[in-house]
């Protein structure tokens, strides 16, 4: 089942990415997934709960978005639906050879919690007081 290791990839990628843009919990993860990637969008979903347990993940919502597939005509000069990846023109029978989409198998965006308040107990001392002794406030 390559589905697993290709969550496990996602995961890593989702965490890398999340931490750079502030860390925080990963509460959704869309994936863009063309109908002739070659993946079980099913089996992804089943790998998903179990390759990110005990990560910042944990808990988070798979979002899949499906994209069908779609060849492009030259005669026509128009795209069609690859139905079942055939990619015979419907208007014309010509096959083309130039897939546009359908293929895709891409981490599209992430969500993510907000990062839990500083606590101001740990506040950026150069902004404390400097003397705390002071009445005059």
């Amino acid at each position: 089942m390559h589905e697993l290791s290709i969550m496990e990839a996602v995961r890593d990628q989702a965490l890398e990415q999340a931490e750079r843009h502030g860390g925080g919990r990963i509460t959704a993860i869309t994936l863009r997934i063309g109908s002739l990637a070659g993946v079980e969008p099913e089996a992804l979903t089943m790998a998903f709960d179990v390759v990110m347990a005990g990560t910042t993940a944990a808990g988070a919502r798979l979002v899949i978005e499906a994209v069908a597939a779609e060849c492009f005509c030259a005669g026509c000069q128009a795209p069609f639906p690859a139905q079942d990846g055939v990619c015979e023109c419907p208007r014309c029978g010509a096959i083309s050879r130039q897939l546009l989409r359908g293929r895709e198998l891409q981490l599209a965006s992430l969500e993510l919690a907000d990062p839990a308040p500083a606590d101001p107990t740990f506040a950026d001392p150069a902004s404390a007081d400097p003397d705390p002794r002071r009445q005059d406030r």
